[in-house]
């Protein structure tokens, strides 16, 4: 079992790369889209996400209205080494109200009860844990308690006691992060490697599989909460 470490502050250095190397690994499981490497804009994606966590990871310490917390898992056999994580955001005028922002398991580590801890320690602090997740991934958080409580975009919204919060929970704007110079020279890159053509056919695909992964969302999301079978 994973060694399991709850912090308010900012990781070391060399947690923090392994962490954000997750983040670029494990993009498909970790976006809110799902784009997978097949997509030419995956690279985009790739430094887009990676750099959202980056500033969660530089508001932890401290000054900012938003407030990151990570729970991290640890090889027990190689402490030194990060088997998965979870950062969440805790409500500001009340403690016992949280949302799961991103959370990831090393692939090796995968099956073995790591996420299951990550969140488990996170629920021993709140009384209410919020999160949303793709379709696919409803099943297994329905197995740890979670129940869905609406949708969220493309994704399902589950929460750890079917209830919804009306505590504000403060999020970084990072829109900005898509608008920068360094996403406009990535996606300049990728035009002149993959041409004009099929650069616009993956903006296509992605903006249906978002309009997709949406519907379908909204409607499981309604049958749930209608008691409708499944």
């Amino acid at each position: 079992m994973s060694l399991i470490h709850h912090s308010t502050c900012a990781p070391s250095e060399d947690v923090k790369s392994q962490l954000l190397q997750m983040v670029v690994d494990y993009l498909t499981d970790i976006s809110s889209l799902g784009i997978t490497p097949s997509n030419p804009l995956y690279q985009l994606y790739q430094y887009g996400v990676g750099y959202e966590v980056h500033l969660y990871l530089e508001a932890m310490a401290g000054g900012r209205e938003v407030k990151p917390e990570l729970v991290l898992a640890f090889d027990p056999a190689r402490p030194e080494t990060l088997d998965g994580f979870a950062l969440f955001l805790r409500a500001a005028h009340d403690p016992a109200v949280c949302t799961v922002a991103y959370m990831a398991v090393r692939m090796a580590r995968r099956r073995q009860g790591v996420a299951r801890a990550l969140l488990e320690a996170i629920r021993v602090r709140h009384a209410h844990v919020e999160l949303a997740c793709v379709l696919g991934k409803v099943p297994w958080f329905e197995n740890l308690g979670f129940q869905v409580i609406g949708a969220q975009g493309p994704q399902v919204k589950l929460s750890s006691d079917g209830g919804a919060t009306d505590q504000p929970i403060a999020v970084l704007d990072v829109a900005p992060v898509y608008a920068s110079l360094e996403v406009r020279q990535i996606h300049a890159y990728l035009l002149n490697q993959h041409g004009r053509k099929a650069m616009l056919e993956a903006e296509r695909k992605r903006d249906r599989q978002l309009d997709q992964m949406t519907r379908q969302a909204a409607t499981f999301a309604r049958d749930a909460l209608q008691g409708k079978p499944r």
